[in-house]
Order: C-alpha cells, then structure tokens, then sequence
C-alpha cells in the first residue's frame, strides 16, 4: 500500500516542485492544498501518512492548521516548511507536534530525507 502525503502551501509551483521530486522517489499518492484551511479539510477526508505545510498562507497560516489537524489526530505526521526561518516559528511548531522543520529553499534530497525518516520509502 503506498504511503499518501499532503502538501499544503499557497504557492502552486511550491506544490508541484515538492510533488516532482517526490513522485521520481516512488511516491505517487500525494494530495494538495492551497492554504490551512483546505488543509484541515483535505486531511479529515483524505487522512494522509504525512503532511508538508509552509507556514505563511491565507485564510489559515500552517501553525494554525497544524493545531486544529493535532486535534482530531494527535498522532499526525507535520512537517513544516517555510522560507522564514525564525527561530521561534521553529520552536512554536516543534512544540505543537511538528515532526520537523525544513527552511526553503530547499535541496529535493532534504525533503525526501525527512519524508524516508517519518513515513519510509515508497
């Protein structure tokens, strides 16, 4: 059975630059969201393996997102990601359940190093 992630970010080429480098991987069940509140739509119906969200996005920014999918799955797999990367942003989002943080830009083997250690391979 393979492994379903999530992506969440309000940027629509951010979504697909994660989605290329994780279908070359194996991984071919992948869901999108275009900010936090489709995200926690998105999860309570498609409850994926993992999620990658950015953390600034409209209607619902991804700390926010993160908090109201830990209160229906306090067992969900979050990984943030995000170009700001403040300290603190970091440490909010570790403290509220993220698995990991990882800041852009990134390099496709930082992604699917952290997908291969939270969910492993496809």
């Amino acid at each position: 059975m393979s492994k379903k992630i999530m992506l969440v970010d309000d940027a629509a080429f951010m979504r697909m630059t994660i989605k290329n480098c994780l279908t070359k991987a194996g991984y071919t069940d992948i869901v999108e969201a275009a900010d936090g509140q489709l995200a926690v739509t998105t999860y309570q119906n498609e409850k994926p393996d993992m999620v990658i969200m950015d953390i600034t996005m409209p209607n619902m920014d991804g700390i926010q997102a993160l908090q109201a999918i830990k209160t229906f799955d306090a067992d969900a797999k979050v990984v943030m990601c995000s170009a700001m990367g403040q300290e603190s942003m970091v440490i909010e989002a570790i403290r509220l359940g993220a698995k990991d943080f990882i800041v852009k830009p990134f390099k496709p083997d930082r992604i699917l190093q952290t997908v291969d250690k939270i969910i492993g391979q496809p």
